[in-house]
């Protein structure tokens, strides 16, 4: 943690960690080429409606993902560190359809910014994906508000991984 999150105890950071059947350069060019973020990434049920994808340091990933009920809302990833296939450090936010930040739609205290690292590891042709994810220039109340949401946030990876793990499947069928 730098000092940006010097505040931060160590059950603020939240961390999923989850196994795919696949090779670590099939699930880095899943989570990491915008035609295929496009067909898995969001809760279950989301659609990914819009992706600006600009894979660079300094870079963004602006996305809209679509509810089942038609309900858009929109996020952003700065890309800060790409070690290929190994590591992706992203400063994630909510944001509006032009790319400006945004409070998350239901939850006013939450963190303008946070930082996520992902990790990619191979064992035995499997590969598995550790996401570590903090608040990134967060108040007190938001560092509290985002330790808070672990299980919520817990429940919306368990079913992003879950529409990865099947397209994963899917597209080692063909």
């Amino acid at each position: 943690m730098d000092a940006k999150n010097a505040n931060l105890s160590a059950d603020q950071e939240f961390v999923i960690t989850r196994d795919f059947d696949a090779p670590r350069e099939r699930v880095w060019r899943a989570w990491t080429e915008r035609e295929q973020l496009m067909q898995w990434f969001g809760p279950t049920g989301f659609t990914m409606s819009h992706a600006k994808f600009d894979l660079r340091p300094g870079g963004i990933f602006h996305y809209g993902l679509r509810s089942p009920h038609g309900h858009e809302m929109w996020g952003e990833w700065t890309f800060r560190e790409i070690v290929a296939p190994e590591r992706l450090v992203v400063v994630t936010s909510f944001s509006d359809a032009q790319g400006g930040i945004t409070r998350h739609p239901m939850a006013p205290n939450w963190p303008l910014e946070t930082i996520s690292t992902t990790t990619f590891e191979e064992h035995n042709g499997k590969t598995t994906i550790t996401i570590r994810w903090a608040p990134w220039n967060a108040s007190e109340l938001e560092c509290k508000v985002f330790s808070e949401a672990h299980s919520g946030m817990r429940q919306g990876w368990g079913g992003t991984f879950e529409q990865l793990a099947a397209y994963l499947a899917k597209a080692n069928s063909h």
